[in-house]
């Protein structure tokens, strides 16, 4: 009878993981539904292109806005479009006019990296930050609408924001950081945000500008993030997570990942091969920060919080939370 106990508790723990483990590995390639659409700002006579990825359900879904980097496009990254979708989430990718695709787009190559380095503005991040509110009070206007197809599929109650690159630096405004002059663009309606290629402001002291963030944090770099235009260096991103409060904050640095390694494609410059285990990392990282975070799942957060980040990390790379 004992033994039979003992090889029952032994074959428990076993399974148990599998049984009860929380896994956010995306198990499919998802393919979501997109919509395409347009809001405007009448206010700042701004028009902002959106791409949605929908879940399957018509539910009212968490929604997560997304930023793209230095002369991107709603249509970039549809690998986290998709991901993101297939566990739930409605996800709005925003277009920033003055610091997107149409800055470089019809300029010939020689001229390019110039005026790239000119929309990579104050005034332009200004811009970015102050979009996020307008593109939320049209994802207002659209779930009250009966007519429009969000009509009731968004839960502005729980909203996530991510960007990349220029776009991290408008998710960092927008949720807790803090500016010279005591000027705050923190948007009170976004409960948790999530940085791939975060930066720490070029004057002053990283503390004094992330010393007020109160909503869940997730950071992700990597030790050969380094971009063409602006002063970012790995040392500028890892200087971020040192600086935040404890209490829900996160960071990711892969190993030889480069500043493409959050994007869809190489960009020109790269050295590095790139790592397919780079996007699964991020995906299985950025589900559980926003399941945890934003579905207040607390399998998703013990998973984060646990030895399990490991297993879809490879040696090399770092992860702390705090």
């Amino acid at each position: 009878m004992t033994q039979r106990l003992l090889f029952g508790w032994a074959f428990l723990l076993l399974v148990a993981p599998c049984w009860s483990g929380y896994e956010p590995t995306p198990a499919n390639e998802f393919i979501a539904r997109t919509l395409d659409e347009t809001v405007r700002d009448a206010k700042r006579k701004r028009d902002l292109p959106v791409r949605v990825y929908l879940p399957t359900e018509r539910k009212a879904a968490p929604v997560i806005l997304f930023s793209h980097g230095l002369g991107g496009s709603s249509k970039n990254n549809p690998y986290l479009g998709h991901a993101w979708a297939s566990r739930g989430y409605v996800v709005v990718f925003v277009q920033h006019p003055g610091s997107d695709e149409q800055v470089w787009k019809d300029v010939p190559v020689a001229d390019r990296l110039a005026a790239l380095r000119k929309a990579a503005s104050a005034s332009n991040l200004l811009l970015r930050a102050r979009d996020i509110p307008a593109v939320l009070d049209e994802l207002e206007r659209w779930n009250a609408d009966k007519k429009h197809p969000l009509a009731g599929r968004l839960d502005l109650e729980r909203v996530g924001l991510s960007g990349h690159s220029f776009g991290a630096q408008t998710t960092q405004a927008v949720s807790g950081q803090s500016f010279p002059l005591g000027v705050r663009l923190t948007e009170k309606r976004i409960k948790a945000a999530l940085m791939m290629s975060p930066n720490a402001p070029e004057r002053g002291e990283p503390k004094a500008a992330f010393k007020s963030v109160a909503i869940p944090w997730m950071l992700m770099t990597g030790t050969r993030d380094t971009a063409a235009v602006g002063s970012a260096t790995v040392e500028s991103r890892l200087a971020v997570f040192p600086a935040l409060p404890a209490g829900d904050k996160y960071e990711l640095v892969l190993d030889r990942a480069e500043h493409s390694a959050f994007g869809d494609r190489p960009l020109p410059g790269d050295k590095e091969k790139r790592n397919p285990n780079h996007h699964r990392a991020i995906l299985a990282l950025s589900i559980a920060f926003w399941d945890a975070h934003l579905k207040a799942d607390e399998a998703a957060k013990k998973w984060l919080q646990g030895e399990a980040p490991r297993k879809v990390l490879e040696k090399a790379d770092r992860w702390q939370h705090k």
